[in-house]
């Protein structure tokens, strides 16, 4: 199916429904899916939902409200405490199934409030080939997925966003401070706060795909290939290790495999999964 075909299913889905609440992270699944819902049903029959958490990014807030400006939809927020969930907590391979059903029904209860017909989230075709337990969750609460309905995959998300001329077009994946966590690490907001901190640091300095893993003491960089020959300038060099220790880490490596989604999931077996 070619991206205009699966853009026109997309657009059929929408037009279908009553009204929608999106899941808004701000990434570039989700702004899509906002985009796409906002010219499909109207703006005012859409409402952008977004979680204030200490497992999110502070600067990810204010993109989420200038893009719900541009596109002329109201935004909500909604206050989590995923950090009050022992299972969340814990860190289990399970993590992302408590804490996608905590948020997910949070959302729920909005939904509710304001009268709309159906809560959206942006999975797409490519979230299908990683371990991914949210997924159960966002099932069992009936979320209805329309990228990954209308066979959207990552790349098809980025073409179509470049080609309507969203800002997201080429950001890099969103994903929660949780997953830079090793399974059985504890998380809590002190190291939570640890990651959102060296990762700014990444950010102001011009990275565009990055993480940073928290490994007790140890940092484990991971920037993309293309990026790591730069990280390598003594200069900068030096100033992260310098940010880094600020930060509480005694030691900083470079993963020289480089920026890969999902990299905490390498060690789980086919079994876990």
């Amino acid at each position: 199916m070619s991206l205009d075909e699966k853009y026109h299913k997309l657009q059929q889905i929408l037009i279908n429904l009553d009204s929608a609440v999106v899941a808004f992270s701000g990434g570039v699944d989700s702004t899509l899916l906002l985009k796409v819902a906002c010219d499909s049903l109207g703006s005012e029959k859409v409402l952008a939902l977004t979680a204030i958490s200490p497992i999110f990014p502070a600067y990810e807030i204010e993109q989420t409200q200038q893009l719900a400006r541009d596109f002329g939809v109201r935004l909500q927020l909604i206050a989590t405490d995923e950090l009050a969930l022992d299972t969340f907590v814990e860190n289990s391979p399970q993590r992302c199934y408590h804490c996608k059903h905590h948020l997910f029904g949070l959302f729920l209860q909005e939904v509710r409030k304001v009268g709309f017909a159906t809560l959206l989230d942006g999975s797409n075709l490519d979230d299908l080939n990683d371990y991914r337990p949210g997924k159960a969750a966002l099932e069992q609460l009936n979320i209805l997925s329309p990228l990954r309905e209308a066979e959207f995959s990552k790349q098809d998300i980025r073409d179509l966003s470049q080609r309507l001329g969203l800002s997201t077009w080429n950001k890099q994946p969103f994903a929660c401070l949780a997953t830079r966590f090793p399974y059985g690490t504890k998380i809590t907001a002190e190291r939570l706060k640890q990651i959102d901190s060296c990762e700014s640091w990444l950010r102001k300095n011009g990275f565009l795909n990055y993480r940073v893993r928290y490994h007790h003491s140890l940092a484990r960089v991971e920037v993309a290939p293309d990026e790591i020959p730069r990280l390598l300038d003594e200069q900068l060099r030096l100033a992260l290790v310098a940010a880094f220790k600020q930060n509480g880490f005694d030691y900083i490596t470079l993963d020289l495999q480089g920026y890969r989604s999902g990299s905490m999931n390498e060690v789980l077996s086919q079994t876990t999964c």
